[in-house]
């Protein structure tokens, strides 16, 4: 039969569509960053076919790029990161989800040493008590940083290889996690690293369950914090005043803290006495806008930066954390005073 010249052009425009659905469906199957990646994992066990498929399924997303390109720890000072963090309706609804899971954060707080209102404040900013757990493929997230942002390219192409062995070990389907734009997962936000290292099975039900099971998150957050160092009943920061001047070289280095609380003194910082001394700091300058304030950030503030290296976010953390235990000793305090059982 002879097709009309309209009819001709239908059928090509119909070839043409085939064509382009089917390239977009093999993903980074042909990326040649990714062919270099799939050579090294098959060297952990899995198939080339298994491999290749993975990576069919795995899509570029430039908006994962656009977001890499424009954190808020960059964006903002301390004033305008602190707004975005530590407000009324997050305060709230943290001592909402302390009320709702106590029993489960005593017991964290028991078993790791880690304050109940600290682990309460990492899951409120991270993912606003599961309200924001990333609506990104977590495959999609990693697949694209790994192989088109070269910036950090081994970092992500080593989180997407961790990200398949916690697939297989916790018997689940890779393409159906879910995760932030970086890839983090779950309540507490973990990258795949973290989960197969400090995730844990707190209710004890056979599964590493971050993505929505709280009692998982709430153990996992607990554990990830004493295993890189927390100490209980260890101050977090101090705030101080300088006497003098401090070279710029001695502020916000982000480096693990070496130089003692006492030996600060002798570089301009004045310090109460009440406080422990003989503990290392780093010092911080937070900045609002123009105005500044100083702290020293002692080793349960170095802790909450291996959980994100930016002093704006340990800072929030920390501030949240007191916010919200506040409130909830306030509210208890009320309704003894009106006799409310709770």
């Amino acid at each position: 039969m002879k097709l009309s010249g309209k009819r001709k052009f239908g059928l090509l425009a119909l070839m043409f569509s085939c064509f382009v659905q089917g390239n977009e469906t093999s993903g980074y199957s042909q990326h040649p960053e990714a062919e270099k990646w799939l050579e090294k994992m098959q060297a952990e066990a899995f198939s080339a076919d298994y491999l290749r498929s993975i990576l069919g399924h795995a899509e570029k997303k430039d908006s994962i790029l656009d977001a890499m390109n424009r954190p808020a720890e960059k964006r903002l000072d301390w004033g305008g990161y602190r707004k975005l963090f530590v407000q009324p309706k997050r305060i709230t609804r943290g001592v909402a989800f302390w009320n709702e899971h106590a029993e489960t954060l005593q017991r964290a707080e028991q078993v790791y040493g880690v304050p109940a209102e600290m682990i309460v404040s990492i899951i409120g900013i991270e993912t606003h008590y599961g309200r924001n757990v990333g609506s990104y493929r977590a495959l999609d997230a990693l697949a694209t940083l790994g192989f088109d942002y070269p910036r950090r390219a081994e970092f992500f192409q080593g989180q997407l290889k961790d990200l398949l062995i916690l697939a297989r070990d916790e018997n689940r389907d890779v393409v159906d996690l879910k995760s932030s734009y970086a890839g983090a997962m779950g309540y507490g936000q973990f990258m795949p690293s973290s989960f197969l290292a400090y995730a844990v099975d707190f209710d004890r039900d056979g599964k590493r369950d971050l993505w929505s099971n709280p009692v998982d998150a709430i153990g996992s957050v607990a554990n990830y914090f004493v295993e890189h160092g927390w100490q209980p009943q260890g101050e977090t920061v101090i705030q101080v005043t300088l006497k003098e001047t401090v070279p710029e070289a001695d502020l916000n280095t982000g480096e693990r803290p070496k130089r003692l609380v006492s030996e600060w003194a002798a570089f301009g910082v004045k310090i109460d006495q009440s406080y422990p001394q003989e503990e290392a700091a780093v010092l911080l300058r937070m900045k609002d806008k123009e105005v500044e304030s100083f702290w020293l950030g002692l080793n349960n503030y170095y802790v909450i930066t291996r959980y994100n290296r930016s002093r704006l976010y340990a800072m929030a953390v920390y501030e949240l954390s007191q916010a919200i235990l506040a409130e909830k000793v306030a509210i208890h305090a009320a309704e003894k005073r009106l006799g409310v059982k709770g």
